[in-house]
C-alpha cells in the first residue's frame, strides 16, 4: 500500500455515493476523467475492479461493498482528526487577551516576550483593568487571563503565579503634613484619610488595598472612593486622602509635582498574581501562564516592575 493517495479514497467513496463518475467529479471539483483515473489507479492498488460499468449504469462490486464498510468510518475518523488538529491549531495561533492593572510590570513584559516568541502567530491584546472591577473582565470573558493585585479568594477564578512582591507607599498632597517625611510607620495611617476602591470590588479585596485600621487596631480614616487609579492620584494631588500604592507604581508618577510619595513601615507588601477562569481557561492562557512562571523560575533582578 505504499504510496496510495487520499484522493484515489476520496474518488471512491464519492463515486460509491453518486454512481456516477461526472457527479462524483463535481463534488470533488474535479473532471470525470479524473474520476476514473482515480478509480483506476485505486484497482490497481487492490488488484481487482471496485465498480462495474456500463453504458447506463454504475454498480458496487461485493468486493467494493464490503471494502466500502470498512473505508468510510476509517476516512471520517481520519478526517475528523484533521478538524480536530486544524482546529487545535488556530487556537494556539488566535489571540491571548490579558488584562493588567496599572502598569505592566518587568516580569510580565519578559513573559510576553516569551510568549510572543514561541507562538508568534498568536495575537495579544492587552487591557488595562479597572481597580474598581479587578476580577470582573475574566468572569465575562472580556480577557482571557489577568495580571491584578492579590489577594484573590473567587471560588470561580484559578490564581497561578504570584509575584512583584512590593513595599507599600503613601501617595499624597505636597502640602500634606506627612508629606516631607523620609518615611511614616503603619500607625500613622491613623491620621490619614485612606482613598479606597468602590463597592463593586468584593469587600476583602478593598480592605487590602485601603485597610480600615492600622495593624495596631487604630481606626484609619475612610477617604473617597475610587474606580481608577488615576482618579485616586488626582484626588490625592488635590488633598482629598492619601492612596497606598506599590512602591514601583509610586516610582512610575514620581514626576507629578503636585504629589509626594512616602514608604510606609509595617504594612504587608503588595503582590501580584495571574488569573484565568476555572475550568474554562484557552489554551493561549494556560501557555501564557507558564511562560511567566519560567520567567519567574529563572529570574534575574528586573529593572522596574509595576502594580498598583
Amino acid at each position: 500500500m505504499a504510496g496510495l493517495e487520499i484522493r484515489e479514497l476520496e474518488a471512491f467513496l464519492a463515486l460509491a455515493e453518486e454512481l456516477h463518475f461526472g457527479r462524483a467529479g463535481e463534488r470533488l471539483y474535479v473532471s470525470q476523467s479524473r474520476i476514473s483515473q482515480l478509480l483506476r489507479s485505486l484497482e490497481g492498488r487492490i488488484g481487482a475492479p471496485l465498480v462495474e460499468r456500463t453504458s447506463r449504469r454504475v454498480a458496487l462490486t461485493p468486493l467494493s461493498a464490503s471494502f466500502l464498510a470498512s473505508l468510510r468510518p476509517a476516512y471520517e475518523a481520519l478526517r475528523a482528526a484533521v478538524d480536530e488538529t486544524r482546529a487545535a491549531a488556530r487556537s494556539a495561533a488566535g489571540v491571548l487577551r490579558i488584562g493588567f492593572q496599572g502598569a505592566l510590570d518587568d516580569r510580565s513584559a519578559r513573559a510576553v516576550a516569551l510568549f510572543e516568541e514561541r507562538r508568534p502567530a498568536c495575537a495579544i491584546e492587552m487591557a488595562e483593568i479597572a481597580l474598581s472591577d479587578p476580577f470582573g473582565p475574566v468572569r465575562r470573558k472580556e480577557v482571557d487571563c489577568a495580571v491584578v493585585l492579590l489577594p484573590v479568594e473567587e471560588e470561580d477564578l484559578v490564581l497561578g503565579p504570584v509575584f512583584s512582591r512590593q513595599p507599600q507607599t503613601l501617595a499624597l498632597s505636597v502640602r500634606h503634613p506627612l508629606a516631607g517625611r523620609e518615611s511614616v510607620s503603619a500607625e500613622e495611617l491613623a491620621d490619614c484619610r485612606l482613598i479606597g476602591v468602590r463597592d463593586s470590588a468584593p469587600g476583602y479585596w478593598r480592605r487590602a488595598q485601603a485597610p480600615r485600621e492600622t495593624p495596631g487596631g487604630l481606626p484609619i480614616p475612610a477617604g473617597p472612593l475610587v474606580d481608577t487609579l488615576q482618579e485616586g492620584l488626582s484626588l490625592a494631588a488635590a488633598d482629598r486622602g492619601a492612596m497606598l500604592l506599590c512602591r514601583s507604581t509610586a516610582e512610575h508618577h514620581d514626576r507629578r509635582r503636585s504629589l509626594a510619595f512616602v514608604p510606609v513601615r509595617g504594612l504587608p507588601d503588595s503582590f501580584l498574581g495571574l488569573v484565568r477562569r476555572r475550568g474554562d481557561a484557552s489554551p493561549q492562557a494556560r501557555a501564557f501562564a507558564r511562560a511567566v512562571e519560567e520567567v519567574l523560575a529563572g529570574e534575574v533582578p528586573a529593572r522596574r516592575r509595576g502594580c498598583r
